[in-house]
């Protein structure tokens, strides 16, 4: 794992921020939190004000992320959360046709935006993974 794909608190605190989309607790591997802090825009602000204060602990309890590769975790993830709906993250992933279409439709009117938040992780993944070498020693291009 590269030095700028380690978790940092600092980063759980720029996503708390947009807090009230969830976009923390999702990172910190929450997602049925972080779903329920979407739809009710973190609980009417009283939870978004409340995680405050638990933000060390969620980090400390967060799964570990470990993913070599091109795409930055940090950077994908403030991406998202702050230019989700407009496909910035999937453009930086470079998913062209869906980031165009998020631009077009807000993150797949909020549907497609809520969809990363549960995948993103899974996404960097499988592209950091995604090795060209072995396409074309099986002859592909």
């Amino acid at each position: 794992m590269s030095e700028n794909d380690a978790p940092r608190l600092s980063m759980v605190y720029v996503l708390w921020i947009f807090g009230f989309t969830g976009a923390h607790r999702f990172y910190c591997g929450k997602p049925v939190s972080g779903t329920i802090y979407f739809f009710s825009l973190g609980i009417g602000g009283l939870g978004w004000l409340v995680d405050a204060f638990l933000l060390s602990g969620l980090y400390r309890n967060a799964p570990p992320f470990h993913s070599e590769g091109w795409i930055s975790r940090p950077l994908a993830w403030k991406l998202l959360t702050f230019l989700g709906i407009f496909g910035a993250h999937r453009m930086y992933m470079e998913k062209w046709f869906t980031g165009v279409l998020y631009l077009l439709t807000f993150g797949g009117f909020g549907l497609g935006y809520l969809y990363d938040f549960w995948t993103l992780d899974k996404q960097i993944i499988a592209a950091n993974n995604f090795q060209w070498s072995g396409y074309l020693d099986r002859g592909g291009c």
